[in-house]
């Protein structure tokens, strides 16, 4: 058991991690602090946290397991403003969707106490933001990705592991350029087609009328557009190595289908098709042995 969470980011990620650590008993108090007064002091009402801290540095006061879950883009800064009480026992966790910037962030900031962060990601969220919708299950059976570099503690990576599993996660680790690689596939790249595709039709003459007559394929397809901007102009920048690539190779199977389209040639389209709908049908979310 933990004595003290210092949380750093009391949103729907963060909040959710608080909720999730109290009812397995494994913390006894939790301080919280966001950028904005009134979401901290929600949370405090809601029993996310049991103290408000004025500062991030003062949520790290004496914890010792601190979570942040800010935007990618202030992970430094954030690092930055809690260094100095960081013990040589803290377990220092993050929640961030890309990984690379992370750790470089942690490598130029954390310096000596470098071994007590293990960067996690966990694979799950909702298209909605904030502590009002902090969901104490919100993580039981996902998978969370941790990226643990050469100089992480062996110590802290096994009770990173210990705590997510202990919240009902299938851990998994990798190296950071490896998730980076993965998620710019698989996670970054279609979201940042379903927000082109929705304001390609809306930037329409009659793209309103359009979207009213979209049915349940076309919501399923764009749910993911009405994720929280912020956060993704962060991810989406902050692995735009990676996302650019995947892009190249999206656009290529894209005009491939074109061609095929514009040439009429139906059995090759079919094919086409076929793979496609044959690699969805028999995909299933699940654990991967190993991934490096």
């Amino acid at each position: 058991m933990f004595e003290q969470l210092g949380l750093i980011g009391c949103g729907l990620m963060g909040g959710s991690f608080a909720l999730a650590l109290k009812r397995a008993g494994l913390v006894k108090r939790i301080v919280g602090y966001s950028k904005s007064p009134s979401t901290t002091e929600r949370a405090r009402q809601m029993g996310v946290i049991d103290v408000e801290a004025p500062s991030a540095l003062l949520a790290v006061s004496g914890a010792d397991i601190v979570l942040l879950a800010v935007p990618v883009s202030a992970t430094e800064a954030t690092f930055k403003a809690i260094r100095h009480l960081i013990g040589p026992n803290t377990l220092i966790m993050d929640v961030g969707s890309t990984k690379r910037d992370v750790v470089d962030a942690a490598r130029r900031v954390l310096r000596d106490h470098l071994g007590c962060f293990v960067p996690a990601h966990p694979i799950t969220g909702k298209e909605v933001s904030g502590v009002e919708y902090a969901d104490v299950d919100l993580y039981v059976g996902k998978q969370v990705i941790l990226t643990p570099i050469e100089r992480t503690f062996t110590v802290q990576l096994q009770k990173a592991v210990d705590v997510w599993t202990a919240l009902g996660c299938n851990v998994i680790k990798m190296s950071p350029q490896s998730h980076d690689a993965a998620y710019a596939a698989v996670s970054h790249l279609p979201h940042m087609i379903a927000f082109a595709l929705i304001n390609s039709i809306s930037g329409q003459a009659h793209g309103k009328d359009y979207l009213s007559l979209a049915g349940p394929g076309f919501r399923d397809f764009t749910r993911i557009a009405a994720s929280d901007p912020k956060m993704w102009r962060d991810i989406l920048i902050a692995n735009k190595e990676e996302l650019l690539e995947q892009s190249k190779l999206f656009q290529n199977a894209l005009q491939a289908m074109e061609k095929l389209i514009t040439g009429e040639n139906g059995d090759a389209l079919e094919e086409q098709i076929d793979q496609a709908s044959h690699t969805r049908a028999n995909w299933r979310i699940s654990t991967p042995k190993s991934f490096q």
